[in-house]
Protein backbone atom coordinates (compact mmCIF):
# COMPACT_ATOMS: atom_id res chain seq x y z
CA UNK A 1 0.00 0.00 0.00
CA UNK A 2 2.88 2.27 1.10
CA UNK A 3 5.75 3.17 -1.72
CA UNK A 4 9.21 3.00 -1.64
CA UNK A 5 10.56 5.98 0.56
CA UNK A 6 14.02 7.45 0.18
CA UNK A 7 15.23 9.23 2.93
CA UNK A 8 18.93 10.70 4.78
CA UNK A 9 21.08 8.16 6.44
CA UNK A 10 20.91 11.12 9.63
CA UNK A 11 17.59 11.57 11.05
CA UNK A 12 19.18 15.04 12.97
CA UNK A 13 17.12 17.47 10.59
CA UNK A 14 13.75 17.30 9.97
CA UNK A 15 12.55 15.09 6.59
CA UNK A 16 9.95 17.55 5.86
CA UNK A 17 10.17 21.89 6.42
CA UNK A 18 9.15 22.09 10.13
CA UNK A 19 8.17 25.83 9.04
CA UNK A 20 4.95 23.76 6.54
CA UNK A 21 3.70 22.77 9.88
CA UNK A 22 0.44 23.32 11.95
CA UNK A 23 -0.99 22.39 15.44
CA UNK A 24 -5.36 22.31 14.53
CA UNK A 25 -6.64 23.20 17.48
CA UNK A 26 -10.56 22.39 17.04
CA UNK A 27 -13.66 21.30 19.09
CA UNK A 28 -13.91 19.80 22.58
CA UNK A 29 -9.87 20.37 22.68
CA UNK A 30 -9.17 17.69 20.10
CA UNK A 31 -5.43 18.70 18.17
CA UNK A 32 -3.67 17.62 14.90
CA UNK A 33 -1.02 18.07 12.78
CA UNK A 34 -1.37 20.03 9.49
CA UNK A 35 1.04 19.91 6.57
CA UNK A 36 0.83 22.76 4.27
CA UNK A 37 1.85 22.46 0.85
CA UNK A 38 1.43 25.93 -0.74
CA UNK A 39 3.31 29.32 0.34
CA UNK A 40 -0.49 30.37 -0.04
CA UNK A 41 -1.85 28.34 2.57
CA UNK A 42 1.16 29.18 4.92
CA UNK A 43 0.63 32.91 4.67
CA UNK A 44 -3.50 32.28 5.20
CA UNK A 45 -2.32 29.74 8.39
CA UNK A 46 0.85 31.76 10.08
CA UNK A 47 2.63 29.79 12.62
CA UNK A 48 1.77 29.98 16.23
CA UNK A 49 3.76 30.26 19.13
CA UNK A 50 2.84 27.04 20.29
CA UNK A 51 3.68 25.61 16.95
CA UNK A 52 7.18 26.61 17.27
CA UNK A 53 7.56 25.81 20.82
CA UNK A 54 6.43 22.12 20.11
CA UNK A 55 8.22 21.70 16.92
CA UNK A 56 11.67 22.81 18.42
CA UNK A 57 11.61 26.04 16.47
CA UNK A 58 12.86 30.06 18.05
CA UNK A 59 9.81 31.44 19.15
CA UNK A 60 10.89 35.07 19.19
CA UNK A 61 9.76 35.83 22.45
CA UNK A 62 11.05 38.73 24.40
CA UNK A 63 13.82 37.57 27.36
CA UNK A 64 12.50 37.93 30.84
CA UNK A 65 14.87 39.36 33.54
CA UNK A 66 15.95 37.02 36.12
CA UNK A 67 13.93 36.21 38.87
CA UNK A 68 15.12 37.83 42.09
CA UNK A 69 12.73 35.39 44.56
CA UNK A 70 10.67 32.62 43.84
CA UNK A 71 7.37 34.49 43.60
CA UNK A 72 9.22 36.39 40.30
CA UNK A 73 9.98 32.65 39.36
CA UNK A 74 6.35 31.97 38.93
CA UNK A 75 5.62 35.29 37.24
CA UNK A 76 8.33 34.33 34.63
CA UNK A 77 7.79 30.84 34.12
CA UNK A 78 3.50 31.97 33.41
CA UNK A 79 4.70 34.84 30.79
CA UNK A 80 6.14 32.35 29.09
CA UNK A 81 4.04 29.46 29.86
CA UNK A 82 0.61 31.53 28.69
CA UNK A 83 2.13 31.91 25.63
CA UNK A 84 1.53 28.07 24.87
CA UNK A 85 -1.42 28.26 25.67
CA UNK A 86 -4.16 27.56 23.03
CA UNK A 87 -6.74 29.25 21.41
CA UNK A 88 -9.68 27.41 22.86
CA UNK A 89 -8.23 27.99 26.25
CA UNK A 90 -6.47 24.51 26.74
CA UNK A 91 -2.25 24.07 26.79
CA UNK A 92 -1.62 21.08 24.16
CA UNK A 93 1.47 19.54 24.22
CA UNK A 94 3.25 15.93 23.70
CA UNK A 95 2.45 12.53 25.96
CA UNK A 96 4.86 10.39 24.54
CA UNK A 97 6.89 7.15 26.04
CA UNK A 98 6.52 3.77 24.66
CA UNK A 99 8.13 2.27 22.04
CA UNK A 100 4.98 -0.16 21.07
CA UNK A 101 2.94 2.68 19.76
CA UNK A 102 3.81 3.56 16.28
CA UNK A 103 4.04 -0.26 15.26
CA UNK A 104 0.52 -1.05 16.31
CA UNK A 105 -0.27 2.35 14.37
CA UNK A 106 1.62 1.19 11.26
CA UNK A 107 0.90 -2.40 11.80
CA UNK A 108 -2.80 -1.54 11.63
CA UNK A 109 -3.38 1.03 9.15
CA UNK A 110 -1.37 -0.94 6.26
CA UNK A 111 -3.65 -4.13 7.58
CA UNK A 112 -6.86 -1.77 7.19
CA UNK A 113 -5.73 -0.31 4.05
CA UNK A 114 -5.37 3.19 5.53
CA UNK A 115 -2.97 5.39 4.18
CA UNK A 116 -0.49 8.01 5.87
CA UNK A 117 0.52 11.10 4.18
CA UNK A 118 4.00 11.36 2.74
CA UNK A 119 5.07 13.70 5.32
CA UNK A 120 3.78 11.61 7.83
CA UNK A 121 5.14 8.79 6.76
CA UNK A 122 8.74 10.56 7.10
CA UNK A 123 8.63 12.06 10.24
CA UNK A 124 7.21 8.86 11.45
CA UNK A 125 10.22 7.18 10.01
CA UNK A 126 12.60 10.18 11.35
CA UNK A 127 11.00 9.71 14.77
CA UNK A 128 12.44 5.93 14.78
CA UNK A 129 15.49 6.65 13.48
CA UNK A 130 15.90 8.98 16.28
CA UNK A 131 14.89 6.79 19.29
CA UNK A 132 16.62 3.42 17.63
CA UNK A 133 19.57 2.52 20.06
CA UNK A 134 23.07 3.96 20.20
CA UNK A 135 25.11 0.74 21.00
CA UNK A 136 23.43 -1.59 18.52
CA UNK A 137 20.56 0.19 16.28
CA UNK A 138 17.13 -2.04 17.92
CA UNK A 139 13.96 -0.46 20.29
CA UNK A 140 13.05 -1.40 23.75
CA UNK A 141 9.30 -1.08 24.96
CA UNK A 142 10.01 2.63 26.20
CA UNK A 143 12.68 5.29 24.75
CA UNK A 144 14.90 4.58 27.45
CA UNK A 145 15.00 0.90 27.14
CA UNK A 146 17.74 -1.54 26.13
CA UNK A 147 16.60 -3.26 23.07
CA UNK A 148 14.16 -5.77 23.47
CA UNK A 149 12.48 -8.31 20.33
CA UNK A 150 9.74 -6.83 20.96
CA UNK A 151 10.74 -3.65 20.25
CA UNK A 152 13.14 -3.87 17.39
CA UNK A 153 10.98 -6.66 15.56
CA UNK A 154 7.96 -4.39 15.95
CA UNK A 155 9.52 -1.20 14.88
CA UNK A 156 11.70 -2.60 11.90
CA UNK A 157 8.49 -4.04 10.71
CA UNK A 158 6.82 -0.35 10.65
CA UNK A 159 10.04 1.34 9.10
CA UNK A 160 9.48 -1.19 6.37
CA UNK A 161 5.81 -0.75 6.16
CA UNK A 162 6.29 2.96 5.95
CA UNK A 163 8.63 2.17 2.97
CA UNK A 164 11.74 2.31 4.43
CA UNK A 165 14.16 -0.44 2.27
CA UNK A 166 15.91 -3.03 4.16
CA UNK A 167 19.25 -1.97 2.85
CA UNK A 168 19.03 1.42 4.35
CA UNK A 169 21.55 1.59 7.34
CA UNK A 170 19.01 1.67 9.76
CA UNK A 171 17.39 -1.26 8.67
CA UNK A 172 20.57 -2.94 7.79
CA UNK A 173 21.89 -2.62 12.08
CA UNK A 174 18.29 -3.23 13.43
CA UNK A 175 17.75 -6.45 11.75
CA UNK A 176 21.22 -7.88 12.46
CA UNK A 177 20.17 -7.02 16.41
CA UNK A 178 16.69 -8.53 15.80
CA UNK A 179 18.59 -11.39 14.74
CA UNK A 180 21.16 -11.52 17.74
CA UNK A 181 18.42 -11.48 19.75
CA UNK A 182 16.98 -14.49 18.45
CA UNK A 183 14.34 -13.64 15.81
CA UNK A 184 10.96 -13.00 16.04
CA UNK A 185 10.23 -16.12 17.10
CA UNK A 186 11.13 -14.99 20.45
CA UNK A 187 8.86 -11.82 20.48
CA UNK A 188 6.38 -12.08 23.05
CA UNK A 189 3.38 -12.15 23.66
CA UNK A 190 1.36 -8.76 22.14
CA UNK A 191 3.75 -9.31 19.42
CA UNK A 192 3.12 -12.48 18.35
CA UNK A 193 -0.52 -11.34 18.26
CA UNK A 194 0.42 -8.18 15.54
CA UNK A 195 3.28 -9.91 13.13
CA UNK A 196 -0.03 -12.65 13.23
CA UNK A 197 -2.44 -10.35 11.92
CA UNK A 198 0.01 -9.21 9.62
CA UNK A 199 0.73 -12.58 8.16
CA UNK A 200 4.10 -12.71 8.85
CA UNK A 201 4.03 -15.20 12.55
CA UNK A 202 1.95 -17.97 12.58
CA UNK A 203 -1.12 -17.95 14.83
CA UNK A 204 -0.11 -21.38 15.29
CA UNK A 205 2.73 -19.58 17.54
CA UNK A 206 0.29 -18.13 19.76
CA UNK A 207 -1.29 -19.35 22.95
CA UNK A 208 -4.83 -19.02 22.92
CA UNK A 209 -7.16 -15.84 23.10
CA UNK A 210 -10.50 -17.21 23.72
CA UNK A 211 -13.72 -15.18 23.09
CA UNK A 212 -15.57 -17.49 25.33
CA UNK A 213 -14.34 -16.15 28.29
CA UNK A 214 -16.85 -13.42 27.45
CA UNK A 215 -19.57 -15.98 27.34
CA UNK A 216 -19.09 -16.48 31.06
CA UNK A 217 -21.08 -15.60 34.01
CA UNK A 218 -20.53 -12.03 34.83
CA UNK A 219 -20.41 -13.12 38.65
CA UNK A 220 -17.41 -15.32 38.03
CA UNK A 221 -14.06 -13.75 39.58
CA UNK A 222 -12.07 -14.34 36.43
CA UNK A 223 -15.00 -13.12 34.06
CA UNK A 224 -12.57 -10.50 31.83
CA UNK A 225 -14.75 -7.48 32.90
CA UNK A 226 -13.24 -7.86 36.04
CA UNK A 227 -9.72 -7.50 34.43
CA UNK A 228 -7.96 -4.77 34.77
CA UNK A 229 -10.00 -1.58 32.34
CA UNK A 230 -6.51 -1.96 29.23
CA UNK A 231 -6.28 -5.30 29.67
CA UNK A 232 -9.82 -6.01 29.22
CA UNK A 233 -10.09 -3.48 26.29
CA UNK A 234 -7.47 -4.85 24.56
CA UNK A 235 -8.70 -8.12 25.26
CA UNK A 236 -12.21 -7.53 23.80
CA UNK A 237 -10.58 -7.15 19.82
CA UNK A 238 -7.93 -9.51 20.28
CA UNK A 239 -10.32 -12.40 21.18
CA UNK A 240 -12.13 -11.47 18.37
CA UNK A 241 -9.49 -11.27 15.86
CA UNK A 242 -7.94 -14.41 17.55
CA UNK A 243 -11.53 -16.64 16.89
CA UNK A 244 -11.87 -15.70 13.35
CA UNK A 245 -7.66 -16.24 12.71
CA UNK A 246 -7.89 -12.88 10.91
CA UNK A 247 -4.70 -12.24 8.79
CA UNK A 248 -3.75 -10.12 6.02
CA UNK A 249 -3.68 -11.16 2.15
CA UNK A 250 0.20 -11.81 1.13
CA UNK A 251 1.87 -9.20 -0.84
CA UNK A 252 5.38 -9.03 -2.20
CA UNK A 253 6.49 -7.07 1.36
CA UNK A 254 4.77 -9.54 3.54
CA UNK A 255 6.56 -11.90 1.87
CA UNK A 256 9.99 -10.26 2.01
CA UNK A 257 9.33 -9.44 6.22
CA UNK A 258 9.15 -13.40 6.67
CA UNK A 259 12.95 -13.44 5.34
CA UNK A 260 13.89 -10.50 7.03
CA UNK A 261 12.44 -11.17 10.57
CA UNK A 262 14.00 -14.54 11.05
CA UNK A 263 17.45 -15.95 10.83
CA UNK A 264 15.86 -19.31 10.01
CA UNK A 265 13.61 -20.06 6.90
CA UNK A 266 10.30 -19.10 8.00
CA UNK A 267 8.76 -21.88 6.03
CA UNK A 268 10.86 -24.83 8.19
CA UNK A 269 9.38 -22.89 11.97
CA UNK A 270 7.85 -25.04 14.40
CA UNK A 271 5.19 -22.74 15.37
CA UNK A 272 4.02 -24.31 18.46
CA UNK A 273 6.98 -24.41 20.21
CA UNK A 274 7.06 -20.82 19.66
CA UNK A 275 4.25 -20.31 22.05
CA UNK A 276 6.19 -19.85 25.00
CA UNK A 277 9.42 -18.84 23.28
CA UNK A 278 10.30 -15.02 24.79
CA UNK A 279 14.19 -13.54 24.63
CA UNK A 280 15.40 -12.75 27.74
CA UNK A 281 15.92 -9.75 27.28
CA UNK A 282 12.03 -9.45 27.00
CA UNK A 283 10.97 -11.37 30.02
CA UNK A 284 9.90 -9.28 32.81
CA UNK A 285 6.55 -10.74 34.14
CA UNK A 286 7.21 -14.50 33.57
CA UNK A 287 4.39 -16.93 32.99
CA UNK A 288 2.57 -18.43 36.13
CA UNK A 289 2.38 -22.37 36.36
CA UNK A 290 -1.16 -21.91 36.52
CA UNK A 291 -0.88 -19.82 33.17
CA UNK A 292 0.99 -22.68 31.42
CA UNK A 293 -1.18 -25.19 32.29
CA UNK A 294 -4.49 -23.50 31.81
CA UNK A 295 -2.42 -23.10 28.07
CA UNK A 296 -2.10 -25.95 27.54
CA UNK A 297 -5.92 -27.05 28.03
CA UNK A 298 -6.96 -24.00 26.32
CA UNK A 299 -4.73 -25.60 23.22
CA UNK A 300 -6.05 -28.77 23.34
CA UNK A 301 -9.79 -26.99 23.50
CA UNK A 302 -8.73 -25.21 19.92
CA UNK A 303 -8.50 -28.14 18.65
CA UNK A 304 -12.14 -28.86 19.02
CA UNK A 305 -13.84 -25.80 19.57
CA UNK A 306 -17.31 -26.23 18.94
CA UNK A 307 -18.43 -24.26 16.33
CA UNK A 308 -21.69 -22.60 17.38
CA UNK A 309 -20.17 -21.66 20.65
CA UNK A 310 -17.30 -20.20 18.90
CA UNK A 311 -19.52 -18.45 16.80
CA UNK A 312 -21.85 -17.10 19.76
CA UNK A 313 -18.87 -16.02 21.46
CA UNK A 314 -17.09 -14.14 18.30
CA UNK A 315 -20.47 -12.04 18.25
CA UNK A 316 -20.32 -11.15 22.04
CA UNK A 317 -16.66 -10.03 21.37
CA UNK A 318 -17.39 -7.94 18.00
CA UNK A 319 -20.35 -6.02 19.88
CA UNK A 320 -17.95 -4.99 22.18
CA UNK A 321 -15.45 -4.18 20.11
CA UNK A 322 -18.49 -2.06 18.30
CA UNK A 323 -19.80 -0.10 21.93
CA UNK A 324 -16.38 0.26 23.15
CA UNK A 325 -16.14 2.19 19.56
CA UNK A 326 -19.77 4.09 20.34
CA UNK A 327 -18.33 5.54 23.75
CA UNK A 328 -15.31 6.82 22.76
CA UNK A 329 -16.17 8.36 19.42
CA UNK A 330 -14.23 5.75 18.01
CA UNK A 331 -10.83 6.62 20.29
CA UNK A 332 -11.13 3.64 22.66
CA UNK A 333 -9.31 4.07 25.98
CA UNK A 334 -5.48 4.22 24.15
CA UNK A 335 -4.17 3.62 21.09
CA UNK A 336 -3.38 -0.09 20.87
CA UNK A 337 -7.11 -0.86 21.54
CA UNK A 338 -8.05 1.74 19.01
CA UNK A 339 -5.66 0.05 15.70
CA UNK A 340 -6.95 -3.40 16.98
CA UNK A 341 -10.46 -2.35 16.93
CA UNK A 342 -9.90 -1.08 13.73
CA UNK A 343 -8.62 -4.43 12.38
CA UNK A 344 -11.57 -6.44 13.68
CA UNK A 345 -14.31 -3.33 12.51
CA UNK A 346 -12.26 -3.76 8.67
CA UNK A 347 -12.06 -7.35 9.13
CA UNK A 348 -16.10 -7.59 9.67
CA UNK A 349 -17.65 -4.47 7.79
CA UNK A 350 -14.83 -4.05 5.15
CA UNK A 351 -12.84 -0.98 4.53
CA UNK A 352 -15.84 1.03 2.66
CA UNK A 353 -17.73 1.03 6.06
CA UNK A 354 -18.59 4.20 8.09
CA UNK A 355 -16.36 2.25 11.30
CA UNK A 356 -13.17 2.56 9.04
CA UNK A 357 -14.20 6.68 8.29
CA UNK A 358 -14.98 7.26 11.66
CA UNK A 359 -11.66 5.26 13.28
CA UNK A 360 -9.61 7.09 10.46
CA UNK A 361 -11.14 10.96 11.21
CA UNK A 362 -9.38 10.12 14.50
CA UNK A 363 -6.23 8.69 14.10
CA UNK A 364 -4.17 11.60 13.86
CA UNK A 365 -5.37 12.51 17.20
CA UNK A 366 -2.69 10.51 18.51
CA UNK A 367 -0.14 11.55 16.03
CA UNK A 368 2.39 14.65 17.68
CA UNK A 369 5.25 16.27 16.26
CA UNK A 370 8.14 16.95 17.82
CA UNK A 371 11.63 17.67 16.96
CA UNK A 372 12.83 14.34 16.98
CA UNK A 373 9.32 13.47 14.74
CA UNK A 374 6.62 11.78 14.63
CA UNK A 375 5.22 9.83 17.41
CA UNK A 376 2.33 8.26 18.66
CA UNK A 377 1.29 9.16 22.05
CA UNK A 378 -0.42 7.14 24.79
CA UNK A 379 -3.80 9.12 24.51
CA UNK A 380 -5.34 11.34 22.35
CA UNK A 381 -3.64 14.34 24.85
CA UNK A 382 -3.39 15.01 28.35
CA UNK A 383 -5.81 18.26 28.28
CA UNK A 384 -7.78 17.85 31.38
CA UNK A 385 -4.39 16.74 33.51
CA UNK A 386 -2.27 19.56 32.37
CA UNK A 387 -4.66 22.49 32.71
CA UNK A 388 -5.68 21.72 36.49
CA UNK A 389 -2.52 21.54 37.80
CA UNK A 390 -1.81 24.65 36.17
CA UNK A 391 -4.81 26.73 36.84
CA UNK A 392 -4.14 25.64 40.57
CA UNK A 393 -0.78 26.82 40.52
CA UNK A 394 -1.91 29.79 39.27
CA UNK A 395 -4.97 30.65 41.98
CA UNK A 396 -2.68 29.40 44.76
CA UNK A 397 0.53 31.51 44.26
CA UNK A 398 -1.74 34.68 43.29
CA UNK A 399 -1.18 35.05 39.93
CA UNK A 400 -4.61 34.70 38.83
CA UNK A 401 -5.49 37.88 40.77
CA UNK A 402 -3.26 39.47 38.55
CA UNK A 403 -5.36 41.41 35.53
CA UNK A 404 -3.04 40.55 32.78
CA UNK A 405 -3.17 36.64 33.20
CA UNK A 406 -7.25 37.25 33.33
CA UNK A 407 -7.88 36.31 29.65
CA UNK A 408 -5.82 33.38 29.87
CA UNK A 409 -8.09 32.25 33.00
CA UNK A 410 -11.65 33.13 31.60
CA UNK A 411 -10.77 30.61 28.47
CA UNK A 412 -9.83 27.73 30.74
CA UNK A 413 -12.37 28.14 33.42
CA UNK A 414 -14.69 28.10 29.33
CA UNK A 415 -12.69 25.17 28.50
CA UNK A 416 -12.84 22.71 32.01
CA UNK A 417 -16.22 23.34 31.62
CA UNK A 418 -16.66 21.94 28.42
CA UNK A 419 -14.19 18.74 29.30
CA UNK A 420 -16.89 17.46 32.13
CA UNK A 421 -19.24 14.76 30.96
CA UNK A 422 -22.59 15.41 31.38
CA UNK A 423 -23.86 11.49 31.10
CA UNK A 424 -23.08 7.90 31.52
CA UNK A 425 -21.52 6.38 28.71
CA UNK A 426 -24.03 5.27 26.00
CA UNK A 427 -23.43 1.99 26.62
CA UNK A 428 -23.33 1.65 29.84
CA UNK A 429 -24.04 -1.82 32.30
CA UNK A 430 -23.74 -3.89 29.03
CA UNK A 431 -20.27 -2.50 28.06
CA UNK A 432 -18.88 -2.96 31.78
CA UNK A 433 -18.26 0.77 32.39
CA UNK A 434 -18.18 3.09 35.39
CA UNK A 435 -20.22 5.81 35.52
CA UNK A 436 -19.43 9.03 33.86
CA UNK A 437 -21.88 11.75 34.98
CA UNK A 438 -19.89 14.43 36.18
CA UNK A 439 -16.09 13.33 36.08
CA UNK A 440 -13.43 14.54 34.32
CA UNK A 441 -11.31 12.25 31.98
CA UNK A 442 -7.33 12.46 31.25
CA UNK A 443 -8.18 14.37 28.19
CA UNK A 444 -11.28 14.93 26.28
CA UNK A 445 -14.94 14.78 27.24
CA UNK A 446 -15.17 12.52 24.04
CA UNK A 447 -12.30 9.77 24.86
CA UNK A 448 -14.98 9.47 27.85
CA UNK A 449 -13.47 7.83 30.76
CA UNK A 450 -13.93 8.33 34.10
CA UNK A 451 -10.42 8.77 36.31
CA UNK A 452 -10.12 9.50 39.63
CA UNK A 453 -7.36 11.84 39.98
CA UNK A 454 -8.67 13.85 37.08
CA UNK A 455 -11.57 13.80 38.18
CA UNK A 456 -10.31 14.88 41.16
CA UNK A 457 -8.30 17.57 40.44
CA UNK A 458 -10.62 19.01 37.49
CA UNK A 459 -13.35 19.23 40.24
CA UNK A 460 -10.60 21.32 42.48
CA UNK A 461 -9.27 23.67 39.36
CA UNK A 462 -13.17 24.45 39.05
CA UNK A 463 -13.70 25.29 42.36
CA UNK A 464 -10.60 27.20 42.40
CA UNK A 465 -11.13 29.37 39.44
CA UNK A 466 -14.82 29.97 40.03
CA UNK A 467 -13.67 31.32 43.71
CA UNK A 468 -11.93 34.16 41.84
CA UNK A 469 -13.92 37.33 40.73
CA UNK A 470 -12.75 37.60 37.44
CA UNK A 471 -14.00 34.11 36.44
CA UNK A 472 -17.33 33.36 35.46
CA UNK A 473 -19.42 30.27 37.28
CA UNK A 474 -20.02 28.50 34.70
CA UNK A 475 -20.14 25.06 36.56
CA UNK A 476 -23.36 24.73 38.51
CA UNK A 477 -22.98 23.39 41.81
CA UNK A 478 -25.16 20.84 40.70
CA UNK A 479 -22.84 19.50 38.24
CA UNK A 480 -19.70 19.60 41.42
CA UNK A 481 -22.31 17.26 42.48
CA UNK A 482 -21.94 14.86 40.03
CA UNK A 483 -18.44 15.39 40.47
CA UNK A 484 -18.76 14.29 44.27
CA UNK A 485 -20.83 11.57 43.58
CA UNK A 486 -18.72 10.04 41.06
CA UNK A 487 -15.46 10.44 43.15
CA UNK A 488 -17.31 8.57 46.13
CA UNK A 489 -18.64 5.73 43.94
CA UNK A 490 -14.85 5.22 42.88
CA UNK A 491 -13.88 4.85 46.67
CA UNK A 492 -12.99 0.74 47.23
CA UNK A 493 -14.09 -1.30 50.54
CA UNK A 494 -10.77 -0.05 52.29
CA UNK A 495 -10.96 3.67 51.46
CA UNK A 496 -8.74 3.73 48.93
CA UNK A 497 -9.32 4.94 45.40
CA UNK A 498 -7.84 3.13 42.32
CA UNK A 499 -7.26 4.89 38.57
CA UNK A 500 -10.56 4.31 36.36
CA UNK A 501 -13.29 2.00 38.39
CA UNK A 502 -13.39 0.05 42.15
CA UNK A 503 -11.29 -2.93 42.06
CA UNK A 504 -13.42 -5.93 40.86
CA UNK A 505 -11.39 -8.61 41.61
CA UNK A 506 -8.11 -9.57 43.83
CA UNK A 507 -4.81 -9.55 43.09
CA UNK A 508 -4.80 -13.53 42.79
CA UNK A 509 -6.01 -13.00 39.15
CA UNK A 510 -2.04 -11.97 38.21
CA UNK A 511 -1.84 -15.50 37.80
CA UNK A 512 -3.21 -15.14 34.76
CA UNK A 513 -1.10 -12.54 33.31
CA UNK A 514 -0.46 -12.70 29.42
CA UNK A 515 1.56 -10.53 28.69
CA UNK A 516 5.29 -11.02 29.59
CA UNK A 517 6.65 -7.70 29.35
CA UNK A 518 4.24 -5.74 32.05
CA UNK A 519 3.29 -6.36 35.19
CA UNK A 520 0.78 -6.22 37.80
CA UNK A 521 -1.82 -5.34 34.46
CA UNK A 522 -4.48 -7.80 35.38
CA UNK A 523 -6.76 -5.71 38.33
CA UNK A 524 -6.79 -2.59 39.26
CA UNK A 525 -4.64 -1.44 42.24
CA UNK A 526 -5.10 0.99 45.06
CA UNK A 527 -2.80 4.38 44.20
CA UNK A 528 -1.75 6.51 47.07
CA UNK A 529 -1.58 9.69 44.29
CA UNK A 530 -5.26 9.29 43.46
CA UNK A 531 -6.54 8.57 46.96
CA UNK A 532 -4.78 11.67 48.02
CA UNK A 533 -6.18 14.00 44.72
CA UNK A 534 -9.82 12.72 45.93
CA UNK A 535 -9.34 13.60 49.89
CA UNK A 536 -8.14 16.83 48.95
CA UNK A 537 -10.70 17.33 46.28
CA UNK A 538 -13.56 16.57 48.87
CA UNK A 539 -11.92 18.74 51.60
CA UNK A 540 -12.07 21.72 49.48
CA UNK A 541 -15.54 20.97 48.06
CA UNK A 542 -16.63 20.83 51.66
CA UNK A 543 -15.26 24.19 52.40
CA UNK A 544 -17.54 25.73 49.59
CA UNK A 545 -20.69 22.98 50.07
CA UNK A 546 -20.93 21.97 53.41
CA UNK A 547 -23.86 19.91 53.45
CA UNK A 548 -23.91 17.94 50.29
CA UNK A 549 -22.93 14.21 50.97
CA UNK A 550 -21.75 15.72 54.22
CA UNK A 551 -21.45 12.01 56.20
CA UNK A 552 -20.51 10.12 53.28
CA UNK A 553 -17.71 13.37 52.28
CA UNK A 554 -16.59 12.32 56.68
Amino acid sequence: MYNRIQVSDSPTEPFTDYSRWRLLVSEGGRHTWHYLKTDEECKNWPQTTVDKYWLGLPTDLPKLPPARNALEAAENGYKFYKNLQAHDGHWPGEYGGPMFLIPGFVIGSYISGMAFKDEERREIIRYLMNRAHPDDGGWGIHVECHSTVFGTALNYTALRLLGLEPDHPVCTRARATLHKLGGACAIPSWGKFWLSLLNVYDWEGNNPVPPELWLLPDWLPIHPHRWWIHTRNVYIPMSYLYGIRFKAPEDDLILALREELYPQDFYSIDWPAQRNNVAPEDLYSPHSAIFDLLNQILGVYELCAMPPLRKIAIKKAYRLVVMEDENTGYQTIGPVSKMFNLVARVAHEGRESEAFKRHEAKRADFMWLGPQGMMVTGTNGSQVWDLSFITQALVETGLAEEKENQTGLYKAVEWLEQAQMLNNPRHYETAYRHRTKGAWGFSTREQGYTVTDCTAEGCKAALYLQSLECTPKLISEERLQWAVDTMLSLQNPNGAFSDYEPVRVGQWIEVLNAAEVFGDIMTGYYYPECTTSVITALAIYRKQYPHYRAKDIE
